[in-house]
Parts: structure tokens; C-alpha cells; sequence
């Protein structure tokens, strides 16, 4: 290729892949789902688009590389301490159980409804194992299910992607054998021994991560850097000694640096989300488009009736036998059974090996990464289209009440805790003086141990759950840095109370952010004016506040908690609840039996 048409691809292939991600996050859809057809359209249309000529020989190790970057990425969301219960037991099943049942009745519908060899099956049975972190996790995001059932389906995306890609590369290698006329043996002992390597390789990088990150104490910047660094080097060299055992490498060095105490890194990787959601991008443009319309001519209907058995007996199956003696109610059992999407590593390992196996002759290989294209693009589809409804009717749905945590432990700010909590919400508070976590006690609000800090990255208060964050204490400057640190820590908006205009704060007056009630409503003005003598009123939206009355929260009919802020001052529904500050000294109207003072 010339530089021109070089230029001209990588160029393409990198505002397709930010283009259908914007695209997809205004659909509010999952970004496959654009993606790919996306891809296979610009790779028909455009010839400079194809990675195998832009690249080379170069395209298959990169994807292998970006992958374990992904992967890393995904070990760093792994928390241990949210293996409870009987849900390490259904993880492990899942990897397990769904690896090998999912291979076998991959393998053996494959041969039948797609005419292919079978070598070419027990390929692409092998394929399909996987299911990813990437595509679950945004559909999780979306659906929003019980937080156990959310953790079982994480790690199992997480962890089965290495075992699946581990699987693909030691029957790719089966499979190549039996061309040449050697016999491939030992399978079971090829497998445990790319396990042992990947795993070797996850304690290497474990370790040089910890004399970066812990005893020589980089900075953020360089810390990152460090980090990126580290995994690629470790999973190169993995993959070098046995293929795909980087992917293991990975994700096991993702998960040491998550756990281990020693390791202190952010609860929010900017960098890394931006790489990871980029390499996404990048990865599916290019594979989907070496897919061309002739290899789907005659595939089309056969990998759609091979996704039905995945979905509707092989999935099920896997589910049922793998929480079967577990606490995990009939609806979390069938929840599971309904969530398999396919994704990343599915295409970059058909991408990978299908072009050999068609090279040696296998009959049906050309099927191979078409086929996968079907099934990813048919699964992501469905699911992504179907999971929210499925779990609502499976009543496995988090309930859609605010749960907000209140940060400070002023009188104000107890009495705002009371007012929501008998407004029917689910209220946390969290204050750093003794005396105010024992106001907060006395006043029989729940109280998040530990520090706030802390539990942002996961080590002290539990967060998960929290549906909103507002900072509302005396110190203008705390709230300010705390919103910088908690913002993309929690699945909710984070808020603070504004500082004065004439503030000298350090960083209060120059960070942005959703601030709370008004220039006017600040929290030395709330502070002050509760000391002088006003209260918290609680009473039907629809009734007109008198004057001298601020709004500060509408709690909705349907539980949901919508603030006051200097953007946007929210109207009143129908069976809204508003939260007011009346004045000192103020003879307040009646009010139905609903509303309350304090």
C-alpha cells in the first residue's frame, strides 16, 4: 500500500470507531451494536480499510496485545471482598461448566447447521466461549440488576475471556496438527501448562508493578505510563513462550494490583478508560471489516440458527447447572441464563486463527469468522434489547429509588437526612467528627463507616448502590476535591453545596461541577440561616411555596430524587414531594398528613 492509502485507512478506521461510539451513546444503545455493521459496511465500500494490508503480520499480535490491555483494565474492577456467599462457587462454575458445555454442543450443532469439517467445529465451538467485560458491563450499566447478580456475571466476563482465548489457541494448534499428519498430544497438559504461564506471568508483573507503583511511588502520570508498560511487556513475553497466555497474564495482574493492600491506585483511570474505549473501537472497525458480503451469502441463516441454540438450550443449561444447590433465587438463576453476549475476544481470536486454518485446507474454516461475526452482532442485539425487560420481569432489577448519600454531619444537614428518609428514601450519611457521626446516630439515619475517601476506591464505605452524592459540608474546599475524587466512582451524580462568591478557598472557587441550590443558597448561608432559626419542610409539590421559601429537592412519585441546582431548577409532577428551607420564624400553612417539619 502507499503512504496515501495507508494514511487514508488509519485515519478511516479511527473516526469510524469514535464516530459509532458517539453515535451509540446518543442511542443510548450498547456500541457494538453500531459498531460492527458499521465496520462491514466501510470494509466493503473501502479496500484501504483492511487491517491485514495496512498492518500485515503485524495486525494478529497487536490484537492480542490491545486485548490484554482491555483485560487488565477489567481485573482492575475486580474486588475479591465482593465474592460473598455462594457466589465464588457460581463463578467458578460458570468458567468451568460453561467453558466445556459451551464447546461441546458449540461443536456439535456447528457441524450439522453450517455443513463444516469437524475441526473447523471444535474451532469455532472453541471461539464461542467467550463472552467479555466489555459488552457485559455496559449492559449490566444499563439494566442495573442486584448488585450479587452483577458481580457473578462480571467476573465470569472477565475471567472466562482468558480461559476462552487459552482454549482457542490449544485447539487451533489440535486442529493444525492433524494437518501435517502429527498427533498433537497431551491437550489437558498444553492447556494447564499455558494456565501455569499466564499465571507465572501475572505474579511477574504483580511484582515489577508494585516496585513501580509502591517503592519507587511514580506519579500519577508516569504511574500509568508504568502501568500500560508493564502489561504489554508481560503479556508479550507470556505469548511468546505459549500463545494467548498473556490474556491470562493480564487479567491476573489487574486483579493482584486491585486486592493487594500495598497497591494504591485510583478508583477512576481516565487514561485507561479513554484507552480501553478507543482500543474497542479500533479493534471491532478493523475486524468486522475484513468480513465481506460473499463470505455472509450463505452463512447468514445457518449462524443464526447456531445463536438460538446458544441462546435458548445452551446458556440455559450452562445457568442451571452451575447454581444449582446455590441461593440464588429462580429469578437470578434465569437472569443468568438470559445474559451471554459475545464480544472482543470472540472476534480477535476468529480473526486470528480462521485465515490459517483456511490456508491448510480445513474444510468449513471460511465459515469461521463470519459466522462469529453473526453471532456477536445477533447476541449483543438481543440481549441488549431484551435484558432490561427480562430482568424486570424476573424481579432481579435494583429498585429505582434513590438511594442518596449525604456527606457532612451539620444540624442542617441531619434534619435533610430525616426529611428524605421519611420521604420514603434509602438515606447514607457519612461525617468525619465523632460528634457528628453521633448526632447522625442519635437521629437513626444510616451511617457509612469508614473514610470517605477510602470508599471511593472500594476500601471503606460501600458505595455500590449509591444513587447520588452530595457534598454538604462546612469545608468548601473538601467538597470540592471530594467531587473531583468521587465523580465516575459511583454510578450516580455527584453534588456539592456552592461556596461564596468572595470565597479564598484553595480549590473551591476554581473547580466547576453540579453545584448545589443557587449562588445565594451557599452552605455558610444554609449554616447561618439554620442557627437563626429556619427549618426543613417537607409538603406536596403541587402547593405553592410562600415567599421567602428556597426549593432545595423535589422527590418524585416514583422515588427518585432530583436536586436544585445553579443549571436547572426542576418543576413539579404530580405526587412530587418537595424539600424546602422556610424561613425563621414563619407561621407555616397547613399541609396534608404527607409533609414534615424539622
Amino acid at each position: 500500500m502507499t503512504t496515501d492509502q495507508v494514511l487514508m485507512g488509519v485515519g478511516l478506521t479511527l473516526v469510524l470507531a469514535v464516530g459509532s461510539q458517539v453515535l451509540a451513546g446518543r442511542l443510548r444503545i450498547p456500541a457494538l451494536i453500531v459498531l460492527l455493521p458499521v465496520g462491514f459496511a466501510a470494509g466493503a465500500l473501502v479496500d484501504e480499510l483492511d487491517p491485514q494490508q495496512l498492518l500485515g503480520p503485524a495486525f494478529s499480535p497487536l490484537v492480542s496485545l490491545a486485548v490484554a490491555v482491555i483485560l487488565y483494565d477489567a481485573g482492575l474492577g475486580l474486588d475479591l471482598g465482593k465474592l460473598k456467599g455462594h457466589t465464588p462457587r457460581v463463578v467458578v462454575r460458570l468458567i468451568w461448566v460453561g467453558a466445556l458445555v459451551t464447546w461441546a454442543l458449540g461443536t456439535l450443532f456447528a457441524m450439522p447447521l453450517l455443513g463444516m469439517d469437524r475441526r473447523a467445529a471444535l474451532m469455532l465451538g472453541a471461539i464461542l466461549v467467550v463472552s467479555g467485560p466489555t459488552v457485559v458491563g455496559p449492559l449490566l450499566g444499563f439494566v442495573r440488576p442486584k448488585e450479587r447478580l452483577q458481580h457473578i456475571l462480571v467476573w465470569e466476563g472477565s475471567l472466562i475471556d482468558p480461559v476462552g482465548g487459552i482454549l482457542g489457541a490449544l485447539v487451533f494448534h489440535l486442529v493444525s496438527a492433524t494437518t501435517t499428519g502429527r498427533h498433537f498430544g497431551g491437550g489437558a497438559v498444553e492447556f494447564l501448562a499455558s494456565v501455569g504461564v499466564g499465571l507465572a506471568g501475572g505474579v511477574v508483573g504483580a511484582a515489577l508493578l508494585w516496585v513501580l507503583l509502591c517503592r519507587l511511588r511514580l506519579g500519577e502520570i508516569l504511574g500509568t505510563t508504568a502501568q500500560l508498560a508493564a502489561v504489554i511487556a508481560v503479556a508479550a513475553f507470556c505469548d511468546i513462550v505459549r500463545e494467548d497466555s498473556g490474556l491470562i497474564a493480564a487479567v491476573v495482574t489487574g486483579l493482584a494490583v486491585a486486592n493487594l493492600p500495598r497497591f494504591d491506585v485510583p478508583a477512576r483511570r481516565p487514561f485507561f478508560e479513554t484507552l480501553v474505549s478507543l482500543i474497542l473501537g479500533l479493534l471491532f472497525i478493523s475486524i468486522s471489516a475484513t468480513v465481506t458480503p460473499q463470505s455472509l451469502r450463505h452463512v447468514v441463516l445457518p449462524a443464526l440458527g447456531l445463536t438460538a441454540v446458544l441462546v435458548l438450550l445452551v446458556r440455559p443449561l450452562v445457568a442451571f447447572v452451575s447454581t444449582l444447590g446455590t441461593d440464588l433465587s429462580r429469578g437470578e438463576r434465569g437472569f443468568i441464563g438470559w445474559l451471554a453476549p459475545r464480544g472482543i475476544v470472540a472476534a480477535a481470536t476468529a480473526s486470528t486463527f480462521s485465515a490459517t486454518l483456511v490456508a491448510k485446507g480445513i474444510g468449513g474454516a471460511s465459515k469461521i469468522l463470519p459466522t462469529t461475526f453473526v453471532v456477536i452482532v445477533a447476541t449483543v442485539t438481543l440481549y441488549g434489547l431484551t435484558a432490561s425487560a427480562v430482568a424486570r420481569r424476573l424481579g432481579v432489577v435494583r429498585p429505582a429509588r434513590s438511594r442518596p448519600l449525604l456527606v457532612g454531619g451539620e444540624p442542617w444537614v441531619v434534619d435533610l437526612g430525616r426529611a428524605l428518609s421519611a420521604a420514603g428514601l434509602q438515606v447514607l450519611m457519612w461525617a468525619g467528627l465523632e460528634q457528628q457521626r453521633e448526632r447522625i446516630g442519635q437521629a437513626g439515619l444510616e451511617l457509612a463507616p469508614g473514610e470517605l475517601l477510602a470508599a471511593a476506591t472500594g476500601e471503606g464505605a460501600e458505595l455500590e448502590g449509591i444513587t447520588a452524592v452530595f457534598l454538604l459540608t462546612a469545608e468548601d474546599d473538601f467538597n470540592a476535591l471530594a467531587a473531583t475524587v468521587l465523580r465516575g466512582s459511583v454510578e450516580g451524580s455527584v453534588h456539592r453545596v456552592g461556596s461564596p462568591r468572595e470565597s479564598v478557598g484553595v480549590v473551591a472557587p476554581f473547580i466547576g461541577g453540579e453545584v448545589l441550590f443557587g449562588t445565594e443558597l451557599t452552605g455558610v448561608a444554609l449554616s447561618r440561616r439554620y442557627e437563626e432559626g429556619a427549618s426543613l419542610v417537607t409538603r406536596p409539590a403541587d402547593l405553592a411555596a410562600p415567599a421567602g421559601w428556597d426549593l432545595l429537592f423535589l422527590v418524585r412519585g416514583d422515588g427518585r430524587l432530583v436536586p436544585v441546582t445553579e443549571a436547572n431548577r426542576p418543576l413539579p409532577g404530580p405526587g412530587d414531594l418537595a424539600v424546602l428551607l422556610a424561613p425563621a420564624s414563619t407561621d407555616h400553612p397547613a399541609a396534608p398528613p404527607a409533609p414534615g417539619r424539622w
